[in-house]
This record gives structure tokens, C-alpha cells and sequence, in this order.
């Protein structure tokens, strides 16, 4: 096996070295967009070894304008076909059939029939597919909340390598992050997602049920750290690479070993204790923000039961109050974006499902 390179960085070289002077020979003149954008652990970084056992490889999507795509992405897709070089850097450029795990390289390349991975879309296709809506049309605060922060991630994560069309940085630019308002609300929405749980890794504990106690500090514990990503303005990646992902937040080395020794803790006081800590920290940097009026940190009784929290429900309805857009404000509170409600993979890596999901959703509550 070739020595193993970032993907990021062999996908650059390979538009730069191969595929850029095979466009310049075969369509002069043409002008494109390059990027690797979308679904791969290479598109956030976090490809390993283990990562080029598929979909994984010199690939790159092409962008053509709107309206020439559908006259020259077979010329484009057949002359790489047939004249790309069967490896770049020792990687093959050719991958075979999709099996359970995904496409695969192909080690029996030949030379003139490469099935390459260079695809060649409108980025008004693209985008629609990748997210559901095309960021160039304007953003709705309904395609905010209905888009999970795992795709957008993956469309403002990842390289553009050149930029001929001029407008694919644009629509990353515009996806950057939250409208301020929209970013209000889905920060409320995870306080009282936290509200709704702090309490109960004491009670389970209290009556003896340590499995109990131990899931929900785990539950509280995610919570927390997707309210890190919200708080740092990062969207936060697929479940498997969340951590990993956590520990690139500047409050990472302050709040992980609290959440670390929350997960570790025998009993229920060390537990809650540990949890508390890192709320503090987070409510800190939430106030740090300037967003709405400061909120005190400290820790309490729940209500007039023994058990410590933060009183998240104070911080998201500080979030809450301090949105001006009157479209905003009238969200259902604690409901949120879809990824605060919703924890299926299949609906969260689905823009279409995920759509439909918020949807259906938003029906049910005008009916009620």
C-alpha cells in the first residue's frame, strides 16, 4: 500500500498536477470550479489508514455553470475516463463497483478505462442535493432548522481548489453559520434540551439505579458538548467523529475533563458534580458571548430536591428573550433545529428526510 497522505491533500494534487492541464488541453477556455466537499472523514480531516478502505482516494467534484453542464460533463467525465493516468502519488485514481462499505480503489486499473471519481454537477444541483436548498436562492430560517449541522459541516468544511465559477466560496460564505436571531434560538433550545435532564443523574441515582444515572449523565454529557460547538459557532460533524471534533473547541481542555470524569464516576455525587462544573464553564462562555443578559452560573437544588444543576431552563429563556426577529420568535421553544430533536443517521445524512421530517413536524404542531 502507497504511503498514506491526507486526502485533502491528495485530492488538491490531483486537480493541480492531473486533472487542471487535462481540462486546459481537452476544454480551453472552461470555466470551472474544483472542490472536495460533501460526505468523508478526508472532507473534516479525520481520515486515517483505516479510511482508504473506501470512498476514499484522488476524487474531487467539478463544477460547470447551470447552464452548461448537461453538454459537457459526459465530454469532461469521458476524456478523464480515458486519459487519466491509472494512480496519482501511488493511489489508483480508478474505483470499483459500490459494495456494503462503499466504493472501493481498484488495483487493476488500466490505462484509457479509468472510472474515476471527478464529478461534474451545476452547483445549483449540488447544493440542492447535498443540503436540500440552494444558498444562492437565499436561506429561509426553515432551511437552517431543517438542515442538519452534519451537512452543513460538510459543504463548509473540506477545500475549494479553484473558484473560476466565483460562486461556490460565495455560497459557503453565506452558510458560515446561523443568522444571529436563528443562532439565539437553537442555543435556547439546547439549554432546556439540558433542563429537561440535569436532574435526573441524581434521582436515578438516589433510588439506586446506577445504569440509570449513568445513561442519563452520558445524554447530559453529549448535551454539552454539542452546546460547546453552538457556543464556539462550529457546526457539529457526525456522532462518530463528535469528539474527536470536541477536542478542536478552544473550551475543550477546560470542559472535557469534567465530561470525562462525569463518564467515569462510581456514584451519582461524582457524577453530577463533574456535570455541574462543565455547565458552569459553558455558562460562562455563553455569557462571554454578549447575547443576551449575563446569567448566574452558579449551581442549585432542582427545584426543593437535593440534587445540584445549573437551572439550564434560566439560560435558554435569556437566549429566547433576546431574539428580535419576530419570525424567530414565535418557534415553538424546545424544538429547535432537527438534530436537537431528531437522532436517527439515516434522517440526519438524508437532506430529503430530513426535510421531510421537520415537516411533518411543523404540521403537527399547527394542528395542536
Amino acid at each position: 500500500m502507497p504511503e498514506f497522505v491526507p486526502g485533502l491533500e491528495l485530492s488538491r494534487s490531483f486537480y493541480d498536477e492531473v486533472v487542471r492541464p487535462l481540462l486546459d488541453s481537452a476544454f480551453p477556455g472552461l470555466v470551472h470550479s474544483a472542490a472536495l466537499l460533501g460526505p468523508g472523514s478526508e472532507v473534516l480531516g479525520f481520515d486515517t489508514d483505516r479510511s482508504t478502505d473506501h470512498h476514499w482516494g484522488p476524487r474531487l467534484i467539478l463544477f460547470v455553470a447551470d447552464d452548461r453542464v448537461s453538454s459537457v460533463a459526459p465530454a469532461i467525465t469521458d476524456v478523464l475516463r480515458r486519459r487519466l493516468p491509472v494512480t496519482h502519488r501511488g493511489w489508483s485514481t480508478s474505483f470499483g463497483p459500490p459494495d456494503s462499505a462503499g466504493v472501493r480503489l481498484r488495483e487493476d486499473a488500466s490505462a484509457g478505462d479509468v472510472a474515476h471519481l471527478v464529478e461534474v454537477h451545476s452547483p445549483k444541483w449540488w447544493f440542492r442535493h447535498t443540503l436540500g436548498f440552494d444558498p444562492a436562492d437565499g436561506i429561509a430560517v426553515d432551511d437552517w432548522l431543517r438542515t442538519p449541522s452534519q451537512l452543513l459541516l460538510t459543504v463548509t468544511a473540506g477545500a475549494v481548489f479553484h473558484d473560476g465559477l466565483g460562486t461556490i466560496e460565495t455560497r459557503r460564505a453565506a452558510l458560515a453559520w446561523y443568522p444571529d436571531d436563528v443562532w439565539r434560538y437553537v442555543l435556547g433550545c439546547q439549554w432546556q434540551r439540558i433542563a429537561r435532564e440535569e436532574a435526573f443523574v441524581g434521582r436515578a441515582g438516589e433510588v439506586g439505579d446506577d445504569l440509570g444515572s449513568r445513561l442519563v449523565a452520558a445524554r447530559v454529557a453529549r448535551d454539552l458538548v454539542r452546546l460547546a460547538f453552538l457556543v464556539e459557532r462550529r457546526y457539529a460533524p457526525y456522532s462518530k467523529w463528535l469528539g474527536r471534533a470536541f477536542e478542536q473547541l478552544e473550551c475543550a481542555g477546560e470542559v472535557g475533563p469534567h465530561l470525562a470524569q462525569a463518564l467515569a464516576a462510581t456514584s451519582w455525587q461524582r457524577r453530577e458534580a463533574a456535570l455541574g462544573r462543565a455547565a458552569e464553564t459553558l455558562g460562562d462562555r455563553f455569557n462571554a458571548l454578549g447575547l443576551c443578559r449575563p446569567v448566574d452560573t452558579s449551581l442549585r437544588p432542582s427545584f426543593d430536591r437535593p440534587f445540584l444543576v445549573i437551572d439550564a431552563q434560566r439560560f435558554a429563556d435569556a437566549a429566547y428573550a433576546s431574539i428580535r426577529d419576530a419570525r424567530v420568535a414565535a418557534l415553538p421553544r424546545g424544538v429547535g433545529a432537527i438534530d436537537q430533536w431528531v437522532d436517527n443517521t439515516d434522517v440526519l445524512s438524508s437532506p430529503d428526510r430530513a426535510r421531510r421530517s421537520a415537516r411533518a413536524v411543523g404540521d403537527l404542531d399547527r394542528c395542536t
